[in-house]
């Protein structure tokens, strides 16, 4: 039987990235996306939604995560959902959904448009889409800085 997990958001930091690593040394960020849906209601009142979404990225570049971006930036993810399950205190079984995230691109401006000015960054190529690839040590901001006026919505 054929199956697809793949995950896409666009939204807002709700909260600062909090970096760890596991035993081996592997960098570990956890960071939490909050995206938005604006629709009308059948008695035309306009209604909002909110929906919070728990995020885990492992490797070079969750560093790279922690230290550019901070609560309300925008990011771009790409990943797949998860599953965790534990025994809660209670001796219940818990469990809740988190999406890996394999794939980011900054979006917008805000502390990468500093980066605009340093002559240590003007000639690498940002690239996040492969994940074979390792994120260079600060992004390259002109690439993403007008981005987020060529999506759709």
């Amino acid at each position: 039987m054929a199956s697809y997990n793949k995950i896409i958001l666009l939204g807002n930091l709700t909260r600062d990235p909090q970096l760890s690593y596991t035993p081996n040394q592997t960098a570990v960020v956890d960071f939490s996306i909050a995206t938005n849906r604006s629709w009308k209601a059948q008695d035309g009142s306009q209604r909002d939604e909110t929906c919070f979404v728990d995020c885990r990225m492992f490797g070079k570049r969750a560093e790279v995560i922690n230290k550019y971006l901070r609560k309300g930036q925008p990011l771009f993810v790409e990943g797949r959902l998860t599953l965790d399950s534990w025994i809660g205190q209670d001796g219940t079984k818990r469990s809740r959904h988190r999406v890996t995230v394999e794939e980011f691109q900054f979006v917008g401006g805000g502390q990468q448009q500093a980066t605009r000015t340093s002559p240590e960054f003007s000639n690498q190529q940002p690239n996040y889409g492969n994940a074979s690839q390792q994120a260079p040590e600060a992004p390259d901001a002109t690439a993403y800085g007008d981005a987020i006026d060529d999506i759709p919505f």
